[in-house]
């Protein structure tokens, strides 16, 4: 259980129940008012040496951003939710090109008013919307701290038409198998070789509690899918990946993969990683290989278009080795 180091708060958040239940809750934990979520001054002046200790944070605020973004992959729309950022340390983290070492958990109290505006936009609709509730952070984290997810997906259950999806690493998910609107949620688990979650996936769930977790998660109802991401390709990547597959075609409940979906997504890195991960993880794996990779823009590393290519079509071969009854929506 995260239990945090200190609490940033902006004063507002007393005006939301949930605000006064975190309040309440970390009573004991140091408190300092703040501005503005989304700058903090002392965190920004601090070096990426500190990076882990930032990560025992908590701050607390108000979301003040509601659009809706277009999305073509899972979900029609990219929501902003009630989180953004993480506790965990995943070497190779999107959000810390975002937010560079301020990539914390930021939570936010104003859940109605984003929920309220998730409902309306789907009910309105003619067709049935899916929307990406997850997308700044893992909600089952998260839920482990507040129980929005829980609140979120029982009171989405009041909506006439639409889906929620979301994507997690981590496998406490017992808070919500046994609650209403289950039929209305996507949960997505994404998996990595054990090796690659022990030296790369600070402070998330192992394999084997992931696996777990999603057996869980279909026989309760809720509708799976699995992402293989991201794909890294460090040393002997290729037995890794095939020894992961059948893994999860072994231990997978034969319910889950009735129908599972899977989305393959490539390692995106960048030279804010670099920095970051030199000064505060200076024994991890470096995962940034200039023979592998190339410039992707503003900073960005990706791999080289002749290898992803030749990785993908690794990737697809196994796909269909193990799983030829199952669709890929998409490779990226």
């Amino acid at each position: 259980m995260f239990i945090p180091s200190a609490i940033y708060y902006e004063k507002n958040i007393l005006n939301y129940p949930l605000g006064q239940e975190l309040m309440k809750k970390y009573e004991s934990i140091p408190k300092f008012i703040i501005e503005n979520h989304n700058n903090i001054p002392e965190m920004r002046s601090k070096s990426n040496t500190e990076f882990t200790k930032m990560k025992r944070n908590l701050i607390i605020g108000v979301r003040k951003t509601h659009n809706f973004v277009i999305n073509h992959k899972v979900s029609d729309f990219l929501v902003p939710y009630t989180s953004s950022g993480c506790t965990a340390m995943c070497l190779y983290c999107y959000l810390v090109c975002n937010y560079n070492k301020c990539a914390y958990l930021r939570l936010f109290v104003n859940r109605e008013e984003m929920l309220d505006k998730i409902i309306s936009t789907a009910n309105k609709s003619d067709k049935n919307l899916t929307f990406e509730i997850g997308s700044n952070s893992d909600l089952i984290l998260e839920n482990s701290i507040t129980d929005n997810l829980v609140w979120t997906i029982e009171n989405f259950s009041n909506s006439n038409k639409g889906f929620l999806t979301f994507p997690t690493k981590f496998d406490m998910v017992d808070p919500i198998l046994n609650i209403k609107g289950k039929e209305k949620v996507i949960v997505r688990m994404s998996m990595n070789p054990e090796e690659i979650i022990q030296k790369v996936e600070f402070g998330t769930s192992s394999l084997q509690n992931r696996i777990h977790a999603i057996n869980a998660l279909k026989n309760a109802g809720y509708k799976i899918g699995i992402l293989i991401a991201p794909i890294i390709l460090v040393e002997n990547w290729k037995v890794l990946y095939e020894n992961l597959l059948v893994k999860l075609s072994e231990e997978l409940s034969d319910d889950v993969k009735k129908d599972v979906f899977f989305e393959l997504i490539f390692m995106t890195y960048s030279y804010v990683h670099t920095r970051i991960n030199s000064e505060a993880f200076p024994n991890a794996i470096n995962l940034y290989d200039p023979s592998y990779m190339s410039g992707r823009g503003r900073g960005k590393y990706g791999y080289k278009t002749s290898i992803k290519n030749e990785a993908t079509n690794y990737m697809q071969y196994l796909m269909k080795k193990y799983f030829p009854n199952n669709k890929i929506l998409y490779i990226v």
